[in-house]
């Protein structure tokens, strides 16, 4: 049975006493959050924080604050393992790219699907159906819309995918401009 990252009855060590080599003391701050069997978890915050630093962290927060952070630095501390020199900023600017990706597949999709209701909407009409049908109504309008051989639309879609450049804010607009053309 576990408490607090030990054994009860046993004086077996935190993780981070167990790599600080120091015997783990009844109030040890390590011992809720690194347990002795997840020697991983505080080797990588220790390498990258410092033993000392998260000691004075953990020692600032509330109580009911410190597994968050703890949480947190974890995280950030194996990201840094992995990717030493971006960290977990480049995990949020690899999401952040395919954020934009999307947003602008999003954008193509959504005007393509414009474009084929314009379509459909003017093979209905150049076919006679719908409330605008010639054959529905005999007035001047209509007599002028069965003149006309062809109605055709046109559709131009431009995506601009717009990158601000410095500051803090490495995230990018999407607009869309859409142009119908009634022919």
């Amino acid at each position: 049975m576990k408490e607090s990252g030990r054994k009860q009855g046993a004086a077996s060590p935190c993780a981070a006493c167990k790599l600080l080599r120091r015997r783990c003391a009844q109030d040890c701050v390590f011992a809720p959050y690194f347990p002795a069997d997840e020697p991983q978890k505080f080797a990588n915050v220790h390498r990258v924080f410092g033993a000392s630093n998260v000691n004075k962290m953990l020692q600032e927060l509330p109580v009911h604050q410190r597994g968050d952070a703890v949480s947190s630095m974890v995280y950030e501390a194996n990201a840094r393992v992995r990717d030493p020199v971006y960290g977990c900023v480049g995990a949020i600017s690899l999401l952040q790219q395919q954020i934009d990706t999307l947003q602008t597949q999003l954008a193509l999709a959504q005007a393509e699907v414009v474009h084929l209701q314009v379509r459909q909407t003017a093979s209905f009409s150049h076919h006679g159906f719908g409330p605008a049908s010639p054959s529905n109504s005999g007035s001047p309008s209509s007599k002028l819309m069965r003149s006309q051989d062809k109605t055709t639309f046109d559709v131009d879609m431009m995506v601009n995918q717009d990158k601000k450049r410095g500051g803090s804010d490495s995230g990018g607009a999407v607009a869309t401009v859409m142009v119908v053309r009634v022919t």
